[in-house]
């Protein structure tokens, strides 16, 4: 709570002010019963018009104060909250960015959208709400018994009682309030990660006619929400009758005991007037309590939610001391020693893996499901750390390039494309800041999807779907392939990136790939894409097996003849 609120001191004068006027607004709620009760006493008991006048007056012109306080308060609460919300936003979306691929998997994304959305608006209306009314109530509770006091001692004595009672009560209350709307949060979050798998999955759900099934999980999900929403308002709720049923009881001791004491000549009508008053402003007050419980309980909860991702420690950082002015030059890549496996796992997913390829050659890297290709690739563009080992580009190691050095110098294709919605200009500009639009011809050129694009009714300015939802799976790998492109990389990445294309298509896109000056890896399950390789890279349970060209492996390795059998029968794998 401490870490989240320390973003609300830029707006301190704003807050301050915010406050002040509340307090105006306060000083004249508890100012106007002590004056009716003088209006009574010396107006209307006296018969007095002029007394009535005066004391009306006054009371008025407070009340003006009040309106004119309560806007301006509220302009000002407004600010605070907004910029509070828009300040967490920032920190949180630039936190994410900072996440390595082990951060993010600790978090699922229905979660951190949750965290963006309903944690930081329920922070934000919190802090408007202190602002404008929160912190009335316990001011008013406490500065309405201060008045009772001032106003007539014996009558006020049954507030020492009841508020003390009353406040444990509310702790007590809120304590429990606050772990039940965590849990509410985290159905919050299992209910948006249900409903987001569903929308994404859809085509598949309509193909499987899974559509029952996914029914019944999500309501099952809706289901546990509702439960433990309703669960943690009744019990907040219920808490409300008891604050009304014992500030009742004391309005009603003070109405008998003011009219006996009134009988006896030791209290005016008008003092008792103004105790009741006191006596229902303070009962309105402590109403509000049980909201206040609500608000704050949840603002706990989100608070803590979105602290936790703000305090992550990042496994994975930037090289302060790397040389801004050293680039990759040739492209070179060295794999030494290396062994890595993901958080959590039992087994490593790549074992004492070596290799090297040289500046400009193209390494295809072939392997069974699961084998670590893509886990490979991973690691060059420092989306993982390796647990042993190390990666050399150019002779350096990996780690003395800072991240836009070496991610910059890569071009990365993954195995699922992903387009961003938007024109189909934008997605492949996306590669490069400056871009041009010759740039994204010519990639779009090289890629082999320009003349697909240029049938399209608005070309270049087609809209792409969420996800490219309105392309063909091989349209999506090219328009990535060409977004690769444009950056002109000194490495280039293919994470089995042509599966989609027929093999004329392929072959054009890797002849225009031999235009650019780079280092190019391709992992491929297709033997004929391996053999246009300068060499090839067998790799099995994150082993390496062999490396060489087409024609030594065929000699010198039998799980190479075998996938090449696989694929074109018997004869052509031993040559006949």
């Amino acid at each position: 709570m401490k870490n989240i609120f320390s973003f609300l001191k830029p707006y301190k004068l704003p807050a301050v002010v915010a406050f002040l006027l509340m307090l105006v607004e306060l000083a004249v709620e508890l100012l106007l019963p002590l004056f009716l009760g003088k209006m009574i006493d010396q107006g209307i008991m006296n018969q007095d018009i002029n007394n009535i006048v005066m004391w009306g007056s006054i009371m008025i012109g407070l009340a003006f104060i009040s309106l004119i306080a309560g806007i301006v308060n509220s302009f000002f609460s407004s600010h605070v909250s907004f910029a509070f919300g828009y300040d967490i936003r920032q920190k949180l979306f630039e936190k994410i960015q900072e996440f390595s691929f082990a951060n993010l998997n600790q978090y699922p994304t229905s979660g951190l959208v949750t965290r963006f959305t309903n944690d930081i608006r329920q922070m934000q209306n919190t802090v408007f709400m202190v602002l404008r009314i929160m912190a009335k109530a316990p001011l008013i509770v406490l500065g309405g018994v201060i008045m009772a006091f001032a106003v007539n001692a014996r009558l006020a004595v049954v507030f020492l009682v009841t508020v003390p009672l009353l406040v444990i009560f509310l702790l007590w209350v809120l304590k429990i309030a606050s772990s039940m709307f965590s849990k509410v949060q985290g159905n919050v979050d299992h209910v948006n990660r249900v409903m987001q798998e569903n929308l994404a999955g859809m085509r598949l759900i309509k193909a499987f006619t899974r559509r029952n099934y996914e029914e019944t999980r999500f309501t099952d999900a809706n289901t546990e929400l509702a439960d433990s929403t309703r669960k943690t308002f009744r019990f907040v709720e219920s808490s409300m009758p008891v604050l009304l049923f014992v500030m009742n009881m004391s309005i009603i001791f003070i109405i008998w005991y003011g009219n006996s004491q009134t009988i006896a000549g030791q209290a005016n009508v008008g003092e008792v007037v103004a105790m009741v008053n006191y006596a229902l402003r303070v009962a309105m007050a402590i109403s509000m309590f049980s909201f206040i419980i609500i608000a704050v309980s949840r603002t706990k909860a989100s608070a803590r939610r979105v602290d936790e991702v703000l305090s992550v420690d990042v496994d994975l950082v930037d090289n302060p001391e790397a040389d801004r002015n050293m680039a990759v030059r040739d492209g070179k890549v060295e794999y030494r020693h290396v062994s890595f496996s993901y958080p959590g796992a039992d087994q490593p997913t790549l074992n004492d893996i070596s290799f090297t390829v040289d500046g400009g050659e193209k390494l295809a890297i072939i392997g069974a499901t699961g084998a670590g290709k893509s886990s490979l690739f991973q690691l060059m563009p420092r989306l993982y750390d390796v647990n042993s080992g190390e990666i050399l580009v150019d002779d350096k190691p990996i780690t003395s390039y800072s991240f836009a050095q070496i991610r910059g110098s890569i071009g990365y294709v993954p195995q699922t494309p992903l387009l961003f919605t938007g024109s189909i200009s934008d997605n492949i500009a996306w590669g490069k800041k400056d871009a041009s639009t010759e740039d994204i011809v010519q990639a779009a050129k090289d890629a082999q999807i320009h003349e697909t694009i240029m049938e399209l009714p608005n070309q270049y300015e087609t809209r792409v779907g969420q996800k490219g939802v309105n392309l063909s799976g091989g349209q999506k790998q090219r328009i990535s392939i060409a977004r690769a492109l444009i950056r002109k990389p000194k490495i280039l990445m293919l994470d089995d990136s042509t599966s989609a294309l027929d093999l004329a298509t392929e072959s054009r896109l890797l002849a225009a790939i031999q235009k650019y000056n780079c280092t190019v890896f391709i992992i491929t399950q297709k033997v004929s894409t391996a053999s246009s390789a300068d060499r090839i890279l067998l790799i099995d349970e994150g082993k390496t097996l062999d490396i060489g060209s087409h024609d030594k492996l065929l000699k010198t390795s039998g799980l190479y003849r075998d996938i090449l059998e696989s694929q074109f029968g018997k004869d052509y794998a031993h040559g006949k």
